[in-house]
């Protein structure tokens, strides 16, 4: 049964045109809300306060969910360090700023499971949130992104200003970024295994040793939980949106070359990192606040992401 909640409602979205925020914009419109207002980038580039200032007085909104993030992979990561912590502290700390300044109802940030210490007892409870450094690989990222949950709660505390921080762990499903140069452990495997039973080789490349584990959360179901916390949740403690199980990235491979069909042969490459050792979120927090729990079986997930990939390619011939 839906609520009335989103009707009348307006809704700034950043990075709405991307990957989850076009999943959340669907399921907005779904529930009834007709003014959503999606900043793109090339008029309303977030890390200028001047182009937030505009959007603010252009829209009024009721509410701000701020998806848009600079984000990749391990390698991406390794790569722009520096890039991946300014454009994505600034565009976060403006925003909430802004927002603060034009009166804006609600905040809703969106974290990363990146910002987790590197060795967090698993399952991560949001508790454990502090109390180390995040994997180097992608600790810049992670640190910009906790920022917003410390501006948070000090705005809170001092202005009474309502945002609330969600911390999603790796995300999947159709419309993933498959660019091999910025894609995440899911995207890259599938273009892998596709890429190679098109062309008929015998094996495929992989970085690490498979042995770190990893947990999936369906896209639809993480636009699920933004928007249930979004309505129904009201603090700014962290609250981990996951899916409640974990699985090594060497079983990972095994299952999308099996539901894609490559059987040729798995080399990993120890030589390069694995990244963080171990991920999975405790999630009793979000079903205790606002009733969330993930509904889709990773298999089934799984299979559309590729059946989706696969339609996608251009046919040659």
């Amino acid at each position: 049964m839906s609520s009335r909640f989103w009707e009348g409602r307006k809704v700034v979205v950043t990075g709405g045109a991307g990957f989850l925020g076009s999943c959340v914009v669907e399921r907005l419109k779904a529930q009834g809300c007709q003014q959503i207002v999606i900043p793109r980038s090339s008029e309303h580039d977030l890390r200028h306060e001047s182009a937030i200032v505009e959007l603010l007085e252009k829209s009024h909104p009721d509410m701000i969910i701020h998806l848009a993030a600079v984000v990749g992979g391990i390698g991406a990561n390794r790569e722009n360090p520096g890039r991946f912590f300014f454009d994505n502290l600034i565009m976060g700390t403006l925003l909430m700023e802004q927002a603060r300044l034009f009166g804006v109802p609600k905040f809703v940030a969106i974290g990363t499971v990146c910002s987790y210490p590197k060795f967090t007892p698993v399952p991560f409870k949001e508790d454990d949130f502090w109390n180390g450094y995040p994997e180097e690989t992608n600790a810049p990222y992670g640190l910009a992104k906790k920022m917003l949950l410390v501006q948070s709660q000090a705005y809170r505390e001092q202005y009474g200003f309502n945002s609330i921080y969600l911390v999603p762990v790796n995300l999947y499903g159709p419309r993933d970024n498959f660019d091999p140069a910025s894609s995440h452990v899911i995207p890259a495997l599938i273009k892998k295994c596709v890429d190679a039973k098109t062309r008929g080789e015998n094996h495929i490349s992989v970085w690490g040793t498979g042995r770190a584990t990893r947990e999936f959360l369906y896209v639809e179901d993480a636009a699920e939980g933004i928007l249930l916390a979004a309505e129904h949740y009201s603090k700014s403690d962290p609250v981990n949106l996951g899916a409640g199980f974990e699985i090594s990235i060497r079983e990972l491979v095994e299952v999308i070359a099996s539901i894609v069909g490559f059987q040729g042969e798995i080399r990993w490459d120890p030589s390069k990192p694995d990244g963080q050792p171990r991920r999975l979120l405790d999630c009793t927090r979000a079903e205790r606040e606002f009733g969330f729990r993930a509904k889709t079986p990773f298999e089934v997930g799984l299979r559309g992401t590729i059946e989706w990939y696969v339609k996608a390619q251009p046919t040659h011939g």
